[in-house]
């Protein structure tokens, strides 16, 4: 599981860790470049005391104002705002962020509180980046892969759950009471000693099952649907689309930590890439869009993977806090 987490400016009455490294002091810099916006005395106090405390702090503040201004954040915001992402910004906006990230999406006025009621439902959220492991009352264990909402109610009168959105694989065990019902947008599954992973984004369910059956009902029309061991179906607003054959080791690959492209596209490879990533990975160059990729890389380290697109596709890679740009 992808360990990701906000690194707060640590001054404390003007003391600073002395093993603090580049990378640390211009995350560090970031949140004080945001928090001096509207400081109270004594965070103005704590800054000065951070900032002289090591040269480290200078540089990396200087550095982060030269970023702030610089023409590249700029260019890079309105490049976003002609893609009008159909990212939910909110679900993304999450403590993990820097302050670069999040003043840039305020900017863009693409903060919307569209899915708040959804996830304030929802019991577990993973953040962007992040899996969770859990395991529900009746024995039956889930992996939320990221960015996802889920929620579930087991007693003696019923078995049910939900994904609101993201991603989530499941094994459920054996029982010889009712089975699990899971709700998925368009789609209902009903399960007992199966596993099976779920897939929901952007109004669209994918279904995938590695054992057992899953029974699936269209919430539309009621259109019913038996899938077996092997197998795959998308389920989108029109209903079901034909099963396919899965391929356990690419489109479950996730399960165990991966993602595998396989004469893909570059520019689905990074939008997958972009829903592990914690800020913005653009495309400046249309010509890299339709680059075959086949690969096989971790998902815990999707910056690492975008350098080596751009370095197999010879483009030129500018990294900044939470943005990565490919021209």
């Amino acid at each position: 599981m992808t360990d990701i987490h906000r690194t707060q400016p640590t001054a404390q009455d003007g003391e600073t860790s002395t093993t603090c490294t580049a990378d640390q002091a211009m995350d560090q810099a970031l949140d004080w470049l945001i928090l001096l916006e509207n400081p109270s005395p004594e965070q103005t106090r704590q800054f000065h005391g951070w900032l002289n405390a090591s040269p480290l702090h200078s540089a990396a503040f200087d550095k982060a104002q030269a970023i702030w201004n610089g023409p590249q954040v700029a260019h890079c915001a309105q490049s976003l705002d002609r893609q009008k992402p159909k990212v939910r910004v909110l679900s993304r906006l999450r403590p993990h962020w820097r302050p670069l990230a999040v003043a840039a999406v305020l900017i863009l006025g693409l903060f919307s509180f569209s899915n708040l009621p959804l996830r304030l439902q929802a019991d577990h959220l993973t953040v962007v980046g992040e899996r969770q492991r859990l395991q529900l009352e009746d024995g039956s264990k889930v992996l939320l892969n990221t960015n996802s909402a889920f929620s579930s109610t087991i007693d003696e009168r019923q078995r049910v759950a939900r994904l609101y959105q993201g991603e989530a694989f499941f094994e459920i065990p054996a029982s010889r009471g009712q089975p699990l019902e899971l709700d998925a947008g368009p789609v209902r599954a009903s399960v007992r000693d199966t596993a099976f992973a779920v897939r929901y984004l952007d109004g669209v369910a994918q279904v995938r099952v590695q054992r057992g059956d899953v029974d699936l009902r269209a919430t539309h029309d009621d259109a019913r649907v038996r899938l077996s061991a092997g197998e795959s179906i998308r389920i989108g607003p029109n209903g079901f689309d034909r099963p396919a054959k899965l391929d356990l080791d690419k489109d479950l690959a996730w399960v165990q930590g991966r993602l595998v492209f396989e004469n893909c596209p570059l520019n689905q490879v990074l939008a997958e890439l972009r829903r592990y990533y914690p800020g913005w990975i653009v495309n400046n160059n249309e010509r890299l869009a339709d680059v075959a990729v086949t690969g096989n890389y971790r998902l815990d380290q999707p910056l690492d993977v975008v350098r080596s697109l751009a370095h197999i596709t010879s483009a030129r890679l500018q990294e900044f806090p939470a943005l990565v740009i490919l021209n």
